[in-house]
């Protein structure tokens, strides 16, 4: 009896810590899917840029003329906030692909837009 009490403890100890690992980080994917609309959207820091409220610099992204924030990704994933052209100091442009869920936009691709300096032209 004693030794079934203590198996039972065990295994109840073991799922108790399974549970309560940390969530598994959303992966982004490195190209976006064929099968979903490639969107073009304004990114930037929530708080310096687009002025949310939260805890501390946080990616956001303008959607339908609103902003919020991301999850999947974060600013220090796309180089230095603070930098002169870092999301915290400059409002950029994403391609995106994604959903919105409780009010947080859930990226499943994100790719910033590279800035050019003249723009294509169609010379034949």
């Amino acid at each position: 009896m004693k030794y079934i009490s203590n198996a039972l403890f065990a295994i109840c100890i073991s799922i108790t810590a399974i549970a309560q690992e940390a969530p598994i980080k959303q992966t982004i994917s490195s190209q976006p899917d064929p099968q979903k609309k490639l969107l073009i959207a304004e990114v930037a820091c929530g708080e310096c840029k687009f002025g949310m409220k939260g805890k501390s610099c946080e990616l956001a992204i303008k959607m339908f003329g609103k902003p919020i924030f991301v999850d999947g990704t974060n600013l220090d994933d796309h180089g230095d906030a603070h930098a002169k052209e870092g999301l915290c100091n400059a409002v950029r442009l994403a391609n995106v692909q994604g959903e919105i869920l409780n009010n947080r936009f859930k990226a499943t691709y994100f790719k910033l837009i590279t800035p050019t300096t003249t723009p294509p032209t169609n010379k034949k």
